[in-house]
């Protein structure tokens, strides 16, 4: 059965931002889209930019090296809809975020 770990705490992730965290030795990229947080592999399908430190307008970040764009509650790239990468479960207790790997 899969498990929620903790990744990051609520105030490392400023409202309309994302950052990259590691968990079991994977980069994550956790996102806050008006205080909901939402987690999807960090590695871009196109070729493997960090979208974690891509720009995040609503739920869409860009990948920062090509502009790839993905919907970062589903992992659905926007520009290739046969294109995602893995999203996760997120729950928020207290003021850690955890991710069900």
């Amino acid at each position: 059965m899969a498990e929620f770990v903790r990744v990051t705490g609520t105030a490392d992730v400023a409202s309309g931002s994302g950052i990259v965290a590691e968990v079991n030795d994977k980069p994550i990229a956790i996102f806050n889209v008006d205080g909901t947080y939402y987690a999807i592999d960090n590695t871009c399908v196109h070729r493997g930019g960090p979208l974690g430190e891509g720009e995040l307008e609503g739920d869409t970040v860009t990948c920062p090296w090509h502009g790839w764009q993905y919907n970062v509650k589903t992992g659905v790239s926007v520009n290739n809809p046969s294109a995602c990468v893995k999203s996760y479960q997120v729950q928020v207790e207290g003021a850690d975020i955890k991710v069900q790997l």
